[in-house]
């Protein structure tokens, strides 16, 4: 390498714009396909805040990658400027639970979304601060400056506790709003996260529920379609967006998966060296984001998830078979075994049936009820969507 040369500084040739192609990215209302439906009736929810009065409170429920925060995001961003319009005031706090799971932590990331410091003169510390100050500093800030204050509360599963569900739910109601008011938006992969709250709690913040089912390979097709100016001109090949909608629709309907796959196909025509991206690229990107998003997804369950895994994993190498049907009862006895080599009591049968039945949902693994012959009634089964060596793999490195 010559003492001018340089790595950077030379057009890529494969993408003009991937920033298109980040989970990060917001795309603008158009863009947005197959949930018109939802995006209606959440924007129904919430439409009283444009005019200055109090949104419901709203559960959105659905597996990962289908919209729940993109259209959470794109809504509270237009009753924004509809409101500004009506000279009404909205702050949009977006807190992440599962990086701020705490009772501190997400009152602290709200106040700080919503604080203005040259508007309230309210500082947000990151430490030497009680809970309840920060909960005093929310209430100054959105009573000084917002008329109305929504917040986002993503993979709201993680919360430690109810306490700041409670306490958002029941801020106006409760006097500690007096100027303002504040509606709450709760998004989840677990359908039965509802059952999980105080019952306070859930009849003041599940005012309205949503779930957004699956996308289908059109609809996963026409994603793409819409974010295939990412790339330059001719560098995707025909059978590229139709080949990857139909993998994500088949395994999945993640739009997540699907715009990852995408990307990650073009990442690795680039190391190539080649000026197109085709479908071998597409089927390499698919292991690879496969194996990605099993070590993240199971990284995210609870322990007992995990060890269930590994117990599902271990039966499942004892039949030879990554498709074989395993009856709970010998996932359980196995997950016995697993706990025991952790130092770790097990779970009670009926706690350990709700996990397996929410890792199905994740669909991590497959359910399925089978007969067990003439009169001898049904009983369910379960199996491995992954190989057993990679999910035990998975656990283990989590």
């Amino acid at each position: 390498m010559t003492e001018s040369a340089s790595f950077f500084g030379v057009p890529d040739p494969i993408f003009k714009d991937k920033e298109i192609l980040r989970i990060s990215h917001l795309p603008a209302g158009d863009r947005i396909i197959g949930r018109d439906e939802e995006l209606r009736s959440l924007a129904d929810a919430i439409k009283d805040a444009q005019h200055g009065g109090t949104p419901n409170n709203v559960l959105i429920y659905g597996k990962t990658g289908t919209g729940k925060s993109l259209c959470s995001k794109y809504i509270t961003r237009d009753l924004t400027t509809v409101a500004a319009d009506n000279d009404i005031t909205v702050g949009v706090a977006y807190v992440d639970c599962f990086q701020e799971s705490t009772e501190t932590q997400t009152v602290r990331a709200i106040a700080t979304a919503l604080n203005d410091p040259d508007l309230t003169d309210v500082t947000i510390p990151h430490a030497g601060v009680s809970t309840s100050s920060y909960y005093q500093r929310l209430w100054d800030i959105i009573d000084s400056r917002l008329d109305v204050a929504i917040v986002i509360l993503d993979e709201i599963d993680k919360l430690q506790d109810d306490n700041v569900l409670m306490q958002l739910s029941r801020a106006t109601e409760s006097g500690k709003l007096d100027q303002s008011t504040l509606g709450v938006i709760g998004i989840s992969n677990k359908i039965r996260y509802r059952d999980s709250l105080n019952e306070r709690v859930k009849s003041s913040l599940s005012e309205r529920e949503l779930v957004f089912p699956p996308y289908d390979a059109t609809q996963l097709r026409a994603i793409l379609t819409s974010r295939a100016d990412a790339f330059r001109e001719d560098v995707l090949t025909n059978a590229v967006i139709p080949k990857v909608a139909a993998l994500a629709a088949k395994e999945h309907g993640d739009a997540r998966k699907a715009i990852d796959i995408l990307r990650y196909a073009g990442e690795i025509a680039d190391e190539h060296d080649d000026t197109e991206v085709t479908v071998e690229y597409v089927d390499e990107a698919h292991d690879r984001e496969e194996h990605a998003q099993l070590r993240e997804l199971i990284a995210n369950q609870p322990e007992h998830s995990k060890y269930l895994l590994q117990a599902l994993a271990l039966r499942a190498q004892e039949e030879a078979t990554a498709e074989a049907d395993i009856p709970t009862k010998r996932v359980y006895s196995a997950y016995e075994i697993v706990c025991k080599r952790e130092g770790i009591d097990p779970l009670r049968p009926r706690r350990v049936r709700d996990l397996l039945s929410e890792l199905a949902f994740l669909s991590v693994i497959d359910q399925n009820r089978k007969g067990r012959g003439k009169g001898q009634g049904a009983h369910t089964v379960n199996r491995l969507v992954d190989d057993p060596a990679l999910v035990i793999e998975a656990c283990q490195s989590a």
